[in-house]
């Protein structure tokens, strides 16, 4: 297979921001597009992970990653301010960035849980869309990404924080799709069921019964490098 055939829906270099890219699917994910030759913007609050991530992405020098905390609103507003100096506005946005509280009943879970799964997962990707659509809608084209989950479309008992975030992604993601202009698209992406902190989290040791972050995002990449303004609005699944 050759790089162009999977690289993206016409072969072109893109530039990605991907939140969250310390750790799990958004480092895979980083890995991944930097081998097929994109550009990654990265974020994550663990800048001892990104200054290892950047040593193993390809081509280093390309990329550009920030210690960043999306829970924040001058956090975000700063990197897309650093992101327009550089002038590397990115062609897609895959909004990453997650947490889930600990398995708990609802009246078990400590109000601040509660809060920072709903400023990490909900409001995180409100910041993002706020700072960086302007920037993307000069460009007359763009792709966002908003992660989502199987528990976005249904309930699971001891995680109705997490399940509550990701059904508001669905919704925000829908409602923001209606607001775009045309070239756009605007999705809320489930990843499907994969081996991550997060899944350990809510199955302990049956989480690495399920696929690893890295063979993941193989398939990951492809989907999202051709997601086109077709697929504005829609609910995926990887």
């Amino acid at each position: 297979m050759t790089t162009a055939s999977f690289s993206g829906s016409n072969g072109a270099a893109k530039t990605v921001l991907v939140t969250g890219v310390s750790k799990g699917l958004g480092r895979a994910l980083a890995l991944e597009l930097s081998k097929r030759g994109h550009t990654v913007i990265g974020c994550s609050r663990a800048q001892e992970k990104l200054n290892s991530l950047q040593s193993e992405l390809a081509a280093p020098d390309r990329h550009l990653l920030l210690n960043v905390d999306v829970r924040s609103n001058s956090s975000v507003e700063e990197l897309a301010r650093l992101v327009m100096e550089k002038k590397v506005v990115p062609d897609i946005i895959v909004n990453n960035a997650g947490t889930i509280n600990k398995n708990n009943r609802i009246w078990e879970v400590p109000a601040e849980e509660f809060d920072t799964v709903i400023d990490t997962n909900v409001k995180g990707v409100a910041n993002v869309m706020r700072h960086f659509i302007p920037l993307m809608i000069p460009k007359r084209q763009g792709i966002i990404v908003n992660m989502s989950s199987g528990w976005g479309r249904s309930g699971a008992a001891l995680v109705a924080p997490y399940c509550a975030s990701k059904w508001a992604i669905e919704g925000l993601s829908k409602a923001v799709a209606k607001e775009m202009p045309d070239g756009f698209a605007v999705v809320a992406l489930s990843p499907g069921v994969i081996n991550t902190e997060m899944l350990q989290s809510c199955f302990g040791s049956s989480a690495s019964g399920y696929q690893t972050p890295e063979a993941w995002s193989f398939k990951a990449a492809t989907m999202i490098l051709n997601l086109t303004a077709a697929d504005n609005g829609a609910s995926l699944t990887v």
